[in-house]
C-alpha cells in the first residue's frame, strides 16, 4: 500500500431502481420531499466475517441466519424504495469463518487474485468501506492484496504508517477519508450535486490484538482525536454531510483516550452527521442499548446523531434515512430515521424462518471458493492422540473440555504477554456444551483418535462466543467453583444409588477451571441454586483448592480465560459479573481452538484429573449418559464406573462409587 492521497474524489450517479429495475418510492421522506429537499438512504453492512453464503462451515450445513447473499435482497429492496442511496461497509469482512482461513492459509493471495468476499461485495456496487480489527489478522501484505481487488474505496483515519505532529500530518496506511460526489434527485424531480464525506475508524487495540503483524509497521491514534482533526478538513474540502464508518461499539458517552467502543463518544465531534457502528455484533437500534447514556435506543441516535449497527455475518442491513434540505449551495439534515432489516426471524420454538432469499449473483461470485472451503473443512487440520468425548464430562475431568481450556490458555498467554496481568497465575474456565440433557442420548461430542477436521470444532464448541479474560481473587474463584457445583444434588453419606445430576442445571454452566486442583464434597448443600441465586450463604462444596501445590487464599489474584457470555455475567457467577474483565479478545473461541490445533499439529488433550469428588465411603450415585459412552467407561480417570442398565428415553445409566 503506497502513501495514500489526503483527499479522494469519487464521482458516480446514485443507484436507482431495484432488482427488477422498477423504482418503488415508499418511504415517508420520499413522499414528503419537496423542491429543494431530497431523501438519502445510507445502507450498512458490518462484521460480515467472510459470510457470503448462508452456510455454517463448522457444522457443515446450510443456515438461514447469515450471509451477504441474503442481505443483498434487502439492499435491492432499499434501492427500489428511494432514488438516492449509498451502500457502505463497516469493516471486518476478510476474516472470521473457515472460508477466510482457507484463503489465507491454504489457497493464499497472489497479486491479481480476487478475494471471494471482495468479489461478492463488488457485485453489489458498494460505495465505500472501512477496515475492521480483523482485517489485520493475516498481515499487512495479505490485506494489501485483498483490497487491491475492491471496486470501492476503503478508508481508515486512525491507522497510519508513521505518526506526524498531528493526525493530518500522519503518513496514512489508507486514505483517511473520501469525498463521494453524487447527484441527488429532489422531490420535484430536479437534480442537484452533493458531496458526501466518508471517514473510517478502527479500535486502536489492534496494536495488541495483532501485535505480531503490526508492531513496528503501523501505529494507531485515538478514534475521537483523529475525528476531531479530520472532520473539519473534510468540511473545508466541501463535504455537505459527513458519515463516520466507526468499526467500534456503542459505549461510554464521554470520550476517553484509547476507547475500544467509541461510537457514542464519536458522536460528540462537531460536523459528523451520521454514524455506522459495528464491532460488537449487536443490533442498533434495539433494547440492548436502552440504559446507555446519550443513546436513544428507539430512535437510533447517539447524542442526537442518527446511527445504526447491522448485526453481524450479514444478519441485518442497517438503514439510516436522511431528509436533506438545500442550505445555500449545500445541504443540511432536516430529519432522520433509523431501522435494521433482519434476514431471518427466530420463532417461539427456536426454529428459524428466512425472510429473504439469496441473490444468485452474489453466490456466483464466491461459488468456487465456497466449494473449495467445503473440502477444506472436511479435511484434517491436525491430529489428536486421545479421543475427544463428553460422555462423562459431568462426573470427571474430560478431554472435550480439556482441549478448550488448553486452547484458551495458549491464546490468553499470548494476548497478555507484556501487560500488567502477565505475571499473575493463568487459569482457564470451560464447560461441556454437548452433554445429553434435552439434546437427547446422541447429543455428545465423540471424535476418535486420529484426524481432526475444522468441522469437528463445532462439536467441541457450539457457540460463536469470543474469548475474554477476567481478573479475580481466590474468594471469587471458590465462589465460581461453588456455582458450578450446583450441577449436583446433595448426597447423603452411605446412601445407595441416589440420582447425582440436577436436571434443572444446564451443562453449559458447569465450568471446570483448569490450572488449579480441587475436590467437590457432595455431602454439603449447594451454595447456589440452578439459576445462580445464593441460597446457602457461607456453604461450600469446594475442598482442597490448590494452585501449584499450595492452598489458594481469599486475597490471591488470578487471571481466568473464559468467554464473553460468562465474563459479562452470563450464568451469574462470582467474579464474572462484567466488572472484572481485563481483556476482550476479537477472536471466537472456535477460531482459537482451530488455530491451536493447526499450530500444535498433533494435540494430546487427555484430561489431567485436576478435579474430583471427595470420597464418601459406602456411597453410590447414578447418572445417565449416551450409550456411546460405554466404549470409554473403563478409561475415565479418577472414578469407578459400572453399567447400571438403561436410563429413560434411550440414555444409558451408570453407577459411580464415591
Amino acid at each position: 500500500m503506497s502513501r495514500p492521497d489526503r483527499l479522494v474524489m469519487s464521482r458516480r450517479s446514485f443507484v436507482v431502481g431495484g432488482a427488477a429495475g422498477a423504482l418503488i418510492l415508499t418511504h415517508p421522506f420520499t413522499a414528503r420531499a419537496a423542491a429543494g429537499q431530497a431523501h438519502l438512504r445510507l445502507m450498512e453492512t458490518t462484521d460480515l466475517h467472510v459470510h457470503v453464503f448462508p452456510y455454517d462451515y463448522y457444522a457443515d450445513k446450510p443456515v438461514d441466519t447469515v450471509g451477504l447473499a441474503r442481505t443483498a435482497a434487502h439492499i435491492a429492496d432499499v434501492r427500489a424504495e428511494a432514488a438516492n442511496t449509498l451502500l457502505l461497509d463497516n469493516g471486518d469482512f476478510l476474516q472470521g469463518n473457515p472460508m477466510g482461513d482457507y484463503i489465507a492459509y491454504e489457497k493464499g493471495m497472489k497479486e491479481g487474485d480476487l478475494h471471494p468476499v471482495i468479489a461478492a461485495m463488488n457485485t453489489l456496487d458498494f460505495d465505500a468501506s472501512t477496515l475492521g480489527n480483523h482485517e489485520f489478522n493475516y498481515g499487512l501484505g495479505f490485506l494489501a492484496k485483498a483490497l487491491a481487488g475492491a471496486n470501492f474505496p476503503v478508508v481508515s483515519a486512525n491507522v497510519v504508517k508513521k505518526l506526524g505532529a498531528d493526525p493530518t500530518r500522519d503518513e496514512g496506511l489508507l486514505p483517511p477519508y473520501i469525498i463521494l460526489e453524487r447527484t441527488l434527485t429532489d422531490g420535484a424531480g430536479l437534480s442537484h450535486p452533493i458531496k458526501v464525506g466518508i471517514i473510517g475508524f478502527v479500535p486502536p487495540q489492534i496494536m495488541n490484538w495483532d501485535r505480531k503483524h503490526l508492531e513496528g509497521n503501523v501505529a494507531t491514534r485515538d478514534i475521537v482525536a483523529a475525528a476531531k482533526a479530520w472532520v473539519p478538513q473534510m468540511r473545508e474540502a466541501g463535504a455537505d454531510i459527513v458519515v463516520a464508518l466507526s468499526h467500534s461499539g456503542i459505549g461510554a458517552a464521554t470520550p476517553e483516550e484509547g476507547m475500544e467502543n467509541a461510537s457514542t463518544a464519536l458522536a460528540t465531534v462537531p460536523g459528523i452527521d451520521a454514524i455506522l457502528t459495528g464491532h460488537s455484533h449487536l443490533v442498533f437500534p434495539s433494547a440492548d442499548y436502552t440504559d446507555f447514556a446519550a443513546v436513544d435506543a428507539q430512535k437510533g441516535t447517539l447524542h442526537g446523531v442518527p446511527a445504526t449497527m447491522g448485526g453481524f455475518w450479514g444478519s441485518h442491513l442497517g438503514v439510516i434515512d436522511l431528509l436533506l434540505e438545500r442550505d445555500g449551495a449545500g445541504w443540511r439534515i432536516a430529519a432522520s430515521s433509523v431501522e435494521t432489516r433482519p434476514i431471518s426471524k427466530r420463532n417461539e420454538d427456536r426454529s428459524v424462518t428466512p425472510l429473504v432469499e439469496s441473490q444468485e449473483k452474489v453466490l456466483a461470485a464466491a461459488e468456487a471458493d465456497h466449494e473449495a472451503t467445503l473440502a477444506y473443512v472436511r479435511r484434517a487440520v491436525g491430529k489428536t492422540d486421545a479421543p475427544l468425548y463428553s460422555y462423562f464430562a459431568l462426573v470427571a475431568d474430560d478431554p472435550s473440555v480439556q482441549i478448550v481450556s488448553n486452547a484458551q490458555t495458549w491464546y490468553i498467554a499470548q494476548m497478555l504477554a507484556g501487560t500488567e496481568h502477565a505475571a499473575l497465575p493463568l487459569l482457564s474456565a470451560a464447560a461441556p456444551f454437548k452433554a445429553g440433557g434435552r439434546g437427547g442420548p446422541e447429543y455428545y461430542t465423540d471424535v476418535p483418535v486420529g484426524d481432526v477436521a475444522i468441522k469437528n470444532v463445532a462439536d467441541l464448541y457450539l457457540y460463536p462466543n469470543t474469548v475474554r479474560a477476567v481478573r479475580i481473587t481466590g474468594a471469587d474463584l471458590r465462589g465460581w467453583l461453588d456455582r458450578s457445583a450446583g450441577m449436583f444434588n446433595r448426597i447423603e453419606p452411605g446412601s445407595t444409588d441416589a440420582i447425582l445430576l440436577n436436571p434443572d442445571f444446564p451443562s453449559y454452566n458447569f465450568d471446570v477451571i483448569d490450572g488449579v486442583t480441587y475436590r467437590i464434597d457432595l455431602s454439603q448443600p449447594s451454595r447456589f441454586d440452578a439459576k445462580g441465586v445464593e441460597i446457602n450463604p457461607g456453604a461450600t462444596r469446594i475442598l482442597d483448592l490448590m494452585h501449584e501445590g499450595q492452598p489458594v487464599t481469599d486475597t490471591q489474584e488470578f487471571i481466568v480465560a473464559t468467554n464473553n457470555y460468562r465474563a459479562s455475567g452470563g450464568g451469574d457467577f462470582p467474579g464474572a459479573k462484567g466488572d472484572t474483565i481485563v481483556f476482550e479478545g476479537p477472536d471466537t473461541n472456535r477460531d482459537v481452538i482451530v488455530r491451536y490445533i493447526v499450530e500444535q499439529g498433533t494435540i494430546n488433550p487427555k484430561a489431567d484429573g485436576n478435579w474430583s469428588f471427595a470420597p464418601m465411603p459406602g456411597t453410590t450415585v447414578l447418572f445417565d449418559t449416551g450409550p456411546g459412552g460405554a466404549a470409554y467407561a473403563d478409561a475415565v480417570p479418577g472414578v469407578t464406573l459400572e453399567p447400571a442398565g438403561d436410563g429413560e428415553n434411550g440414555f444409558a445409566r451408570f453407577r459411580l462409587t464415591l
